[in-house]
């Protein structure tokens, strides 16, 4: 079905982009992936920059959401649709490049993020902050491509900066409306991604175009798309030789071994003279440095030998978070150059999302494959594929422990199901759900039988937590003030009190009159010390024949997560 086309760049041409790239990196990541050999063959490309548009995506919509809220019509009536009250275009940029930047993945969608934000910077200066014309989206273009050369330290040309320097170019000499210049940026990109094999020795071994280009491409034509109603001619003719990718890759390997052996990324707070320093330290410490962003807020992408180093060189510049580590394994182009057969596909494995530290570990100790969820930070769906895929089995149980993640584990479960992965989604809303399934969980019975064994034991455990309301709000138990204690049974509010001890009590005493033989007690880094060894009291005085189990959580968002079974 044709796209109905936007005249403008405005705010709807940006909800509308984001919505067609994401569309469309989805249909071409994992032919991206397959053509992954530089800087790392690591085969990742196509996901990382999946995850990065994922991300923007969420933050433009959740712009759009706020605007529908903010100016519903209290009598009832039709609300105003887009472009009558909704955001500006200032608005829907700045959401599209912070969203890019926080949740940018890998090299090229730290690269990516940079050119949205370089084209934000642009469009959100207009002095209208309404739309902009075709001579507004070629300067935005123009400054997206130096911007992101400018973000990398030794910048490399056969990459996506070339692409993305083509296609400003191409931009710059066509005249008319947003609709012209998009299809002259895709039409010099395009070609640009063509020449990329005779600019890369590795690319050139590989028989392929530079994946991150491919990926900048995709994006520009669903940017064609936005501003005619069709999308052009696919990607995928610009490199027939695509077959030869996987030995390519075990080209790559062979001739470009002894890199460093980790990817290290992270969030930065951090002033600009800080974040300066920070860069000298990195570039000498490994290689592929990309750091973006600004005002405050940076997003740093570095390959070392030496990942507490990298870490602790942010610690020095400001307040890291967020941080992924990733070893290249035996099979990257970083750390071998001989080749190794594939690993086997285990038969069955658990997937689990978890909210802290200390459950990981207990989690990846029984068997599991994990994936942190830190609090306020829920994982996007393409982050538990990935998860799936790392879980590396024909058969896998995803356990979400959240109920607010029941969707997106649902989209990510019928995505791994496409790739021949058989999954089953058990809908466990907390951590001790969890706990319960896996402590049941055998590999060696049916994957039917056992699927049902774990969610017979999710759905026979009650869970709860205790945590601290950030703010006056209506509650099931009635009004709470900021810092009040909330105990909360299966997802709703049931008491409200000023000590985190007694209310826990209060909690426990609510589950356990229902009946129970064991009680999980989840402590996170921010609880009392002593409230686990009061409620082992109160369980041991109060009820005979139920047993206590404690554990650590770490930084897992609520103080106490309580499970009855």
């Amino acid at each position: 079905m044709a796209q109905v086309p936007q005249r403008f760049f405005d705010a709807l041409a940006v909800r509308t982009w984001c919505g067609l790239s994401l569309a469309a990196l989805g249909r071409a990541r994992e032919e991206i992936d397959a053509i992954n050999v530089y800087p790392v063959a690591d085969g990742d490309t196509g996901t990382n920059l999946y995850l990065t548009v994922e991300s923007a995506v969420a933050a433009v919509e959740a712009v759009f959401a706020a605007h529908e809220v903010d100016e519903a019509p209290r009598d009832g009536s039709e609300a105003p649709r887009d472009g009558a009250g909704g955001p500006s275009l200032a608005d829907a940029v700045g959401a599209m490049a912070h969203g890019a930047l926080i949740g940018a993945r890998g090299n090229s969608g730290t690269i990516l993020a940079q050119l949205l934000r370089g084209m934000a910077q642009v469009l959100a200066a207009r002095s209208d902050n309404d739309h902009t014309a075709g001579h507004g989206l070629q300067r935005a273009l123009r400054h997206a491509a130096a911007s992101a050369r400018q973000a990398v330290a030794h910048p490399v040309e056969g990459t996506v900066l070339t692409v993305a320097s083509a296609a400003a170019e191409a931009a710059e000499g066509a005249g008319g409306d947003c609709a012209e210049v998009a299809r002259a940026a895709y039409e010099g990109a395009r070609a640009a991604l063509a020449a990329t094999p005779g600019q890369l020795a590795a690319l050139e071994r590989a028989g392929v175009v530079d994946a991150g280009g491919h990926g900048l491409v995709t994006v520009l034509a669903a940017l064609v798309e936005t501003f005619t109603g069709r999308a052009p001619g696919p990607v995928a003719a610009l490199h027939a030789r695509v077959e030869s990718a996987v030995e390519g890759q075990c080209a790559a390997e062979e001739g470009d071994g002894d890199g460093p052996a980790f990817e290290v990324i992270y969030l930065l707070e951090a002033e600009d003279a800080a974040v300066a320093r920070l860069r000298q330290r990195l570039d000498a410490l490994g290689d592929s440095l990309v750091v973006v962003g600004g005002d405050g807020l940076w997003n740093v992408h570095v390959h070392v030998d030496d990942a507490g180093a990298a870490v602790e060189a942010g610690v020095e510049a400001g307040r890291p978070y967020r941080i992924r580590i990733t070893h290249f394994g035996h099979g990257d182009a970083h750390t071998t150059k001989a080749e190794r057969p594939p690993r086997e596909r285990a038969q069955r494995a658990v997937v689990a999302v978890v909210p802290g530290e200390g459950l990981a570990a207990l989690y990846t100790e029984a068997g599991a494959t994990t994936l942190l969820a830190r609090p306020g930070e829920p994982p996007a769906s393409g982050e538990l594929v990935q998860a799936v895929r790392r879980a590396h089995a024909r058969e896998v149980v995803l356990l979400p422990n959240d109920a607010e993640l029941r969707h997106t584990a649902a989209a990510a479960a019928e995505q791994a199901r496409t790739e021949g992965i058989r999954v089953a989604l058990i809908p466990t809303r907390s951590a001790v759900q969890g706990i319960a399934a896996l402590a049941v969980h055998e590999s060696e019975r049916r994957f039917d039988e056992d699927v049902v064994a774990m969610t017979s034991a999710a759905g026979a455990t009650r869970h709860a937590e205790v945590t601290v309301a950030e703010r006056q709000s209506w509650t099931t138990a009635g009004i709470c003030q900021a810092g009040d204690v909330l105990g909360l049974i299966d997802g709703d509010v049931a008491v409200i009190g000023a000590d985190v001890s007694q209310v826990a009590a209060t909690v426990l005493d609510r589950m356990l009159s229902a009946g129970g033989e064991l009680v999980t007690l989840v402590l996170g880094d921010e609880a009392p010390e002593n409230v686990a060894d009061h409620l082992e009291a109160r369980v041991r005085e109060a009820y005979l024949a139920v047993d206590t189990v404690v554990y650590r959580g770490g930084r897992q968002g609520a103080l106490l997560l309580v499970g009855v079974e």
